[in-house]
């Protein structure tokens, strides 16, 4: 078996375990599912390995790979980097120029490698102020840009696979792998160095939490492969011997989870809202028998427990909503899926329930950039998942609470620094231990528990903390609620920006004959909308304590996008944007 001490280890370890995989990687052209099996993947990552040292790449230099969707070529590219010493700079694809300006500049990336022409017009807007980029290589055909099959061209002649040989094994577990610029809320971006180590030992001690049969699982990957989370679950796949299929667009992932018959998915919450919102407005379109039954399945999925907990009665119903309701559920999303594991945001508690009642349990994890991500995850197995919770720490990490409930991390997986800025990492890592930023709790069972982000947490004129978090989660479980970010630092009362879901109040107002007009701005300032928002504001309050409940909100005209500056490419809310987008709004509220 191969030792896995270096990133480029795995796709060997897969070849060795389980012998060849047809579709180890699997990209849709044309039309046409084209799939590489693990022996070619090696081969053309060898290939671009051998290309690159003709090119004068050496140890430690920076090539970025900025890509608009996952793809095969990505995987061989990354892994022909990593084989010559040379570190892999992943960038989101929608990012603004300056951004690209910026991550590129601070790397000094030397080659660039791009999907599509809209990614090269990006970089192409800024490249004469590039003073390190020497290339730019297109995964596209796209006419006056190299390609990267010149690459394959050029490394075809093995003759110098021996000095590769010799790098890869000069290359410690230690050493710099990648550098992920994080989308930061505030101020440039910040260059998260990985090491081998740090993400070699997160898949390592992730793999037992998740319930692959070896060898014979299919996955779909849609998330953004710049993003750690993406990534590190890709190279615990190859671990596993799973097959790799990858999505052609987040428009298109209905379409191709029925062709793909994935086992496991990745997904964040918002995707997961929306999978759940869709199926929920089909079950609203029934009528008669089937809709009673419909609901009446979705609010004993609502009260779903794990491990038989609600006992013999609620288990023999649940087995007649499984048979059928539930089971068209999983036909909807491919037939065949186990498990869907979630990340980056916290996970409404209501879809953890309905989806593990319709078996298609969704395992929450927790993790940052910095820690390579994975700090806990839950797992179905063995009394391992808990609702409500990012499960247990994974293996080789150790979490502590501080006295301020900040969650502390140490561990083999813990970020070697901030690229560049010794003193941010200082302030960051402390004899070792992490600061996540993140407010929580461990239970006696060692479950972990997020309530919220230390520094988005704020305090009334009165004195009192605010997690807006944790308000913000309850809240968008209204389906007339798309976003919402909750305001008032400083002030006597907590308020809110919202941006309705305009689809379901048009559909709301539809069904209800009322006119609220067509446009964004007519819906937004539609009194019966803002009556109706209202209603689901005043329902959802008493949640919380009176200090804690939102006392006036503003409906936005927009949707909030990555692309309007609202949100970061892994759908956080850019807080500081949104004040200022609406500082408006704020006067209105706030009579300032």
């Amino acid at each position: 078996m191969t030792s896995i001490t270096r990133i480029f280890d795995f796709p060997y370890h897969q070849q060795d375990e389980f012998t060849t995989i047809p579709d180890a990687l699997a990209s849709k052209q044309n039309g046409v599912w084209v799939k590489v099996s693990t022996q070619e993947y090696i081969a053309q990552a060898n290939t671009i390995s051998r290309a690159l040292l003709r090119m004068g790449v050496k140890k430690d230099d920076k090539i970025a790979i900025i890509s608009s969707n996952n793809r095969t070529e990505w995987h061989i590219v990354d892994i022909g980097v990593l084989q010559t010493g040379a570190q892999t700079v992943p960038i989101y694809p929608t990012i603004s120029e300056a951004d690209y300006h910026y991550i590129l500049t601070h790397s000094e990336a030397k080659y660039c490698f791009v999907s599509d022409e809209e990614v090269l017009r990006k970089i192409n807007l800024i490249k004469d102020k590039l003073p390190h980029l020497k290339e730019i290589y297109s995964f596209n055909t796209i006419p006056n840009c190299k390609n990267w099959n010149e690459l394959l061209i050029l490394g075809e002649d093995n003759s110098n696979q021996d000095e590769v040989e010799a790098i890869k094994n000069s290359i410690k577990t230690e050493d710099l792998a990648t550098i992920i610029y994080t989308s930061g809320t505030t101020g440039n971006p910040k260059g998260v160095m990985l090491s081998h180590q740090n993400i070699v030992s997160n898949v390592l001690g992730s793999a037992p939490r998740i319930p692959f049969e070896a060898g014979k699982s299919r996955a779909l990957s849609f998330l953004p492969i710049c993003h750690i989370f993406e990534r590190m679950v890709l190279y615990l796949y190859q671990y596993y011997g799973v097959s790799i299929y990858f999505g052609e667009s987040i428009e298109k992932i209905g379409d191709n989870i029925r062709e793909v018959q994935p086992t496991v998915i990745t997904a964040v919450p918002r995707l997961i809202e929306k999978v759940y919102d869709r199926i929920y407005a089909k079950g609203a379109e029934l009528t008669g028998i089937k809709k009673k039954l419909f609901f009446w399945a979705i609010d004993l999925g609502l009260r779903y427990e794990p491990y038989g907990a609600n006992g013999f009665w609620y288990e023999l119903q649940l087995k007649i909503a499984r048979k059928l309701i539930f089971s068209k559920w999983k036909d909807g999303l491919g037939g065949k899926l186990e498990v869907m594991v979630s990340g980056s945001a916290a996970l409404q508690t209501r879809l953890s329930r309905i989806f593990a009642a319709a078996e298609i349990p969704v395992m929450e994890g927790y993790g940052l950039t910095e820690t390579s991500p994975v700090i806990a995850v839950n797992d179905m197995r063995n009394h391992g998942f808990r609702i409500g919770t990012v499960g247990k720490v994974i293996d080789n990490v150790e979490v502590k609470i501080a006295e301020d409930g900040e969650i502390l991390c140490k561990g083999p997986n813990v970020m070697m620094g901030y690229y560049k800025n010794e003193t941010l990492t200082n302030e960051v890592i402390t004899d070792g231990y992490f600061h996540t930023g993140d407010i929580g709790n461990m239970d006696k069972d060692g479950f972990l528990k997020i309530t919220d982000r230390k520094k988005e947490m704020f305090k009334t004129s009165g004195g009192k903390y605010i997690a807006p978090q944790l308000i913000e989660n309850t809240m968008k479980q209204s389906r007339f609620i798309e976003n919402i970010m909750v305001i008032g630092e400083g002030q006597k009362m907590p308020a809110a920006f919202i941006q309705p879901n305009f689809d379901f109040v048009s559909e709301w107002a539809n069904k209800n004959k009322i006119i609220i007009g067509k446009t964004h701005a007519e819906i937004s300032s539609n009194e019966k909308v803002i009556a109706r928002i209202q209603q689901e504001i005043d329902a959802i309050n008493p949640k919380f304590g009176h200090w804690e409940q939102i006392k006036r909100f503003e409906l936005t005209p927009e949707t909030w996008s990555i692309e309007g500056g609202e949100l970061t490419p892994t759908l956080k809310l850019k807080r500081k944007n949104v004040l200022e987008k609406y500082e408006d709004l704020y006067q209105k509220i706030y009579n300032v």
